[in-house]
């Protein structure tokens, strides 16, 4: 089963401010966020989880795929003119989220491009939605947000001044988290990273 909706990737457009970004509202085929909602893993604790340590259904696995493709690739290097070639491609999975979560920041030197895709059914708005902002206009004036809807899609460039974060929020708040990382040294050491901390988690839990 085909995720992505690709005729809105075609379409969608880059967006400079506050910095290089595109935004989606409903970047996935109607089947594919129907389906979704009820086969998403099951993930308990708060942060990212390699698909080693939250196993996608297969539609989700569809939509990763997807992600991971050659045609989807050449779509992110012609939108953010950015030289993917040879960049790895890493996923992880968020299922909650905790009050020290969202924290304005910007992604770590190792990422080259970042993509979010929220998979939230009903999801009601209010706390817990991404903001994209100038680190001078600070959180209050943020001058995009981000719906953390079913399907609601933001990709943007990593920089120095790719401030983002969200109001404190508690609670079920999936993600599919996709990067494409500027080395493979970066790759390997982010999933032995998020492989111990699912290890944790699960001592704990």
């Amino acid at each position: 089963m085909a995720g992505l909706n690709w005729r809105t990737l075609e379409a969608a457009e880059l967006v400079r401010t506050p910095f290089d970004h595109i935004a989606i509202a409903q970047v996935l085929l109607p089947e594919c966020a129907a389906a979704i909602p009820d086969e998403f893993p099951t993930i308990k604790s708060p942060g990212s989880f390699s698909m080693a340590d939250a196993p996608p259904g297969p539609v989700l696995a569809s939509l990763i795929d997807d992600l991971m493709s050659q045609r989807f690739r050449v779509r992110m290097t012609e939108i953010f003119e950015i030289d993917l070639e040879g960049k790895p491609a890493v996923v992880t999975l968020r299922g909650q989220c905790s009050a020290k979560d969202g924290r304005v920041h910007t992604d770590s030197r190792s990422k080259a491009l970042s993509l979010l895709i929220y998979l939230n059914d009903g999801w009601s708005g209010g706390e817990g939605q991404l903001r994209l902002m100038n680190r001078e206009s600070g959180f209050d004036s943020a001058p995009v947000e981000i719906p953390a809807t079913l399907g609601s899609m933001v990709a943007f460039r990593r920089s120095d001044t790719s401030w983002h974060g969200h109001a404190p929020f508690v609670g079920q708040r999936r993600a599919l988290q996709f990067n494409y990382l500027q080395t493979a040294r970066a790759s390997m050491v982010g999933e032995v990273r998020h492989r111990i901390s699912a290890f944790a988690k699960q001592l704990v839990a």
